[in-house]
């Protein structure tokens, strides 16, 4: 079995009979190893003597006089964050557990970066034994923002983070030569001729996506959201890319993203999309759920149609929450 996405900490959990990932103590210590934990130099008594306290007990309770007690307060904002995180993730069985919490009953003052690694560590699992780097590439939309770009007709989607180095690199070079002739070396368009390099570089995102004229990048995506609701849900859905929504009828549409969403609910009011609106739609998809029970009766065995979308700063941000609390399921699903 290929090993991919080392950087998700899939190593340090544990899975469990039901198929979840254990909280387990190295787990909530990698936590600790980030920069914004580990005392600087000049931190004080109480930081250092906090950050060992946890290092030797993750699990340890703290208490707010003991974040108070620390000088900087950027500290204390960190270790506020960090601990009721912590105290979330630890008091659930699983962290696919865990997530659905956070995403069900709000995730307060939960940065969203833990809660993209949240989901960087349940598709890990979910998309275990997965051989296809279409997929696996697709998949990293869920928790890696994208940039968009158009090259030769073909829409690109690249690795934010790393299109943002690239360019503080090379403040003059424009976006779209990263992706042709005299870009940089490291940055591919992911094919069939480079394919079997995603397992070496997965960890890197240094492969953008043909989203727009390449198929298998699109079909890529849909088995991405089969296997995050499958394995989330415990629903099993089949989804496939469509060119456009003709459907007179549509009854339920759920938004990958916060501009999908605004787009789609403007769709739903009748309002007609103009046309830097219709540019900004990336694609579509058609799901529908192999078993209805479970479906909304005003739904039933109709399609819910999936909306992908930039905005105008050609940023692509999926929010995968949307598909625990967008669905038109009538009740919660277990976690695994």
């Amino acid at each position: 079995m290929r090993e991919f996405w080392v950087s998700s900490g899939h190593h340090l959990t544990r899975r469990t009979e039901g198929g979840g990932l254990l909280v387990t103590d190295e787990l909530l210590l990698a936590y600790l190893a980030r920069p914004e934990l580990v005392p600087p130099p000049e931190a004080c008594d109480a930081e250092r003597a906090l950050h060992a306290a946890l290092l030797a007990d993750p699990r340890r309770a703290v208490s707010p006089a003991e974040i108070e007690a620390l000088a900087d307060p950027d500290a204390r904002e960190n270790w506020g964050f960090m601990t009721a995180f912590r105290d979330r993730l630890a008091a659930a069985p699983t962290v696919e557990a865990a997530y659905l919490d956070l995403v069900r009953r709000g995730a307060g003052a939960v940065p969203p970066l833990f809660l993209n690694q949240l989901v960087h560590l349940i598709l890990r699992n979910a998309l275990d034994g997965v051989d296809d780097p279409y997929v696996l590439r697709a998949a990293e939309l869920f928790y890696r923002p994208q940039r968009a770009s158009r090259h030769e007709g073909a829409l690109l989607l690249a690795d934010a983070e790393v299109i943002e180095a690239r360019e503080a690199e090379r403040p003059r070079s424009p976006l779209l030569a990263m992706f042709g002739e005299g870009g940089e070396p490291d940055l591919d368009v992911l094919d069939d001729g480079n394919a079997w390099t995603y397992w070496s570089r997965s960890d890197a995102h240094t492969m953008a996506l043909n989203l727009g004229s390449n198929p298998k990048s699109r079909a890529g995506l849909a088995r991405a959201v089969e296997a995050f609701v499958r394995h989330l849900l415990h629903e099993t859905v089949s989804v496939e890319p469509v060119a456009e929504m003709r459907d007179a009828d549509w009854r339920w549409f759920t938004g990958l993203d916060a501009e999908a969403t605004r787009i789609g609910n403007a769709l739903w009011r009748g309002e007609a999309p103009g046309q830097d609106e219709i540019e900004r739609v990336l694609a579509l998809f058609r799901l529908t759920f192999a078993d209805t029970s479970r479906v909304e009766p005003s739904v039933g065995s109709r399609p819910v149609y999936l909306i992908l979308a930039m905005t105008a700063d050609r940023l692509v941000r999926v929010k995968p929450q949307n598909l625990v609390t967008g669905l038109p399921l009538v009740e919660g699903a277990r976690a695994a």
